[in-house]
């Protein structure tokens, strides 16, 4: 028999002065991020607040916009225990999870032992995840929801706090596979990698193409960003935003009265995705300095999280409608 225990209340001065030094610590992560990641703002945003939502990311671009590089900063900029597997069509689960492999011992008995494989790290990286098979991408299903891994029935629990960010190219690139809905569904946000403005792009050109690259150096401690991810779970939410969550993801399933959703899609997103928001606004709001979501912050991150959570109708498709474009009219809505 399990027993739940709940936390103690904290008050509203504890709350404000853990969030003041929240606040400090992300902001230290922010400049530590900026002085290897030049632009894209909202992607580190958005890379950051599924972080500290306690969740998994899957950033999707064509090669050469710095997914592999943001990943490889936030892991040295948080101080979290990082390992790479490079997905490839030959790639087995055994490579990520791990293998048992027999020993024996002086006296000639035998016995399995277990080699823990890169999945046994605090940030693991999935690189270019799309181009490995359905069978060995279901092989993260286990460890990115219940946070441990079953090999020849024996529980083997993953560090804390662990994290998974891939990077996927574009389905349209050759040698890419689609990748499962229940895995897709894991990943607590899809965050959508654009070429840089030009800007960003001249200083890119002008920095890194001399003799020293900027380095990231580690600010934080994984036991401080579980603090942080501990407190976002105990910030407030105001009742307009809850509505807001609940209005936005049901309206977005087909059968729920709402006509656009009927025509356009096959089937929307589960009260993961719920979860999912609720969890991804109250870290925005505390990034964003806030001590409470707002509505706004549910319009913001609409995008992000349904995306990939939901399945356009064949109709919807020959029309040319992009999931994008179903969630900016519900988001109307709100």
């Amino acid at each position: 028999m399990s027993v739940m225990v709940k936390e103690s209340p904290i008050s509203e001065t504890d709350m404000i002065a853990e969030a003041e030094k929240a606040l400090a610590d992300i902001s230290r992560i922010r400049d530590g991020v900026g002085r290897v990641i030049f632009g894209q703002e909202n992607v580190v945003e958005r890379t950051l607040v599924a972080l500290l939502a306690g969740g998994h990311a899957l950033l999707v671009g064509v090669p050469g916009l710095a997914k592999t590089k943001l990943v490889e900063t936030l892991g040295v900029v948080l101080g979290l225990d990082s390992r790479r597997v490079q997905f490839t069509p030959d790639l087995m689960p055994s490579d990520i999870l791990g293998s048992e492999v027999m020993e024996q011992d002086e006296t000639g008995k035998r016995s399995f032992r277990f080699i823990p494989g890169p999945i046994f790290a605090q940030l693991l990286m999935a690189d270019e995840i799309n181009r490995a098979s359905p069978r060995t991408q279901s092989a993260l299903l286990q460890a990115m929801q219940e946070y441990h891994v079953t090999i020849a029935g024996a529980r083997y629990d993953l560090p804390a706090p662990f994290h998974v960010l891939a990077t996927q190219n574009p389905l349209e690139q050759e040698g890419t596979y689609p990748l499962p809905e229940a895995q897709l569904d894991r990943f607590l946000m899809q965050v959508d990698i654009l070429y840089p403005e030009i800007e960003a792009e001249r200083r890119i050109l002008l920095e890194t193409t001399g003799i020293e690259d900027a380095k990231a150096q580690n600010v934080l401690q994984p036991a401080r960003l579980k603090e942080i991810q501990t407190l976002i779970r105990r910030m407030p939410v105001p009742e307009s935003v809850v509505e807001a969550i609940l209005t936005l993801v049901r309206s977005a399933r087909p059968g729920q009265g709402n006509a656009e959703t009927d025509k356009h899609v096959a089937w929307g997103p589960g009260p993961r995705a719920s979860q999912a928001l609720m969890l991804c606004t109250r870290a925005r709001a505390l990034y964003e300095g806030r001590l409470a979501p707002s509505v706004d912050d549910v319009r913001a991150l609409a995008e992000p999280v349904l995306q990939h959570r939901m399945a356009l109708t064949f109709a919807a498709r020959a029309e040319g409608t992009s999931v994008r474009d179903v969630v900016a009219k519900l988001v109307k809505g709100i």
